[in-house]
């Protein structure tokens, strides 16, 4: 009797951090692990821990603001593993931590929406036909509390724009691969502890992990086009 194939995660952002320790969660339950860094030895560390640790990891190099990278990968992945159950849009930046709308550079806007936009745009697009070969494909877009427009005020407009333009492409690839059995949702892990997130942050990197795990891991017929934290839904 054949066994049933290892299943496949793509984790942007992996190098370190809530993209890190969502890779070592999944490949603790069993999934080979493709770590993606925007630089190659960042990639290949972080992939190096989780196979000192005994679990299946792949380094892979991915910018995710630069389309070339993007199409090398999409090339690299279709030629092998040719196949993909999970693609986790991890990899952001918070450039405006601390500036009002009319403070913050139109070059750090873009240069977010680059990031946090436009790199799991292309990334979605992208793999969808891998996605597509799976027999639950999930997407799980790490977003945030600060992208949701239920109390929403100001400050962090670049990175908060770019989370609110991030769910609204959650909503719409969920509604067009609904028919393919492709799960999309997005997933606020909190205000974790992280380099992004501060020393203060009350969260755990692991804790924060968990969130974007339960969405990686939704069975076949699990929740699509939701805002989740903790696994449960909240406000867009």
């Amino acid at each position: 009797m054949n066994e049933k194939p290892q299943k496949i995660a793509l984790i942007t952002g992996a190098g370190r951090g809530l993209g890190y320790e969502t890779a070592l969660a999944l490949a603790e339950r069993g999934y080979l692990a493709l770590v993606s860094a925007r630089r190659w030895e960042d990639a290949e560390r972080a992939a190096a821990k989780l196979q000192e640790k005994g679990y299946a990891a792949r380094p892979y190099a991915l910018d995710v603001v630069h389309i070339g990278s993007i199409i090398a990968l999409e090339n690299a992945l279709t030629a092998d593993p040719a196949r993909l159950d999970v693609l986790v849009n991890n990899a952001g930046v918070y450039l405006d931590e601390d500036e009002g709308l009319f403070e913050v550079s139109e070059a750090k806007f873009r240069e977010t929406f680059e990031t946090n936009f436009y790199g799991p745009f292309h990334l979605i697009r992208a793999l969808a036909p891998l996605l597509r070969r799976s027999e639950a494909g999930a997407v799980v877009n790490v977003s945030s509390g600060y992208g949701a427009l239920n109390g929403m005020g100001g400050g962090s407009a670049a990175y908060r724009v770019s989370k609110t333009a991030l769910n609204a492409l959650t909503r719409i690839a969920a509604a067009e691969l609904r028919k393919d059995g492709v799960k999309v949702n997005a997933v606020c892990p909190g205000w974790v502890r992280t380099a992004m997130g501060g020393s203060l942050a009350p969260r755990g990197i692991r804790e924060g992990a968990q969130s974007i795990v339960w969405a990686a891991t939704l069975p076949k017929h699990g929740p699509t086009g939701g805002f989740f934290r903790d696994g449960k839904a909240i406000p867009w």
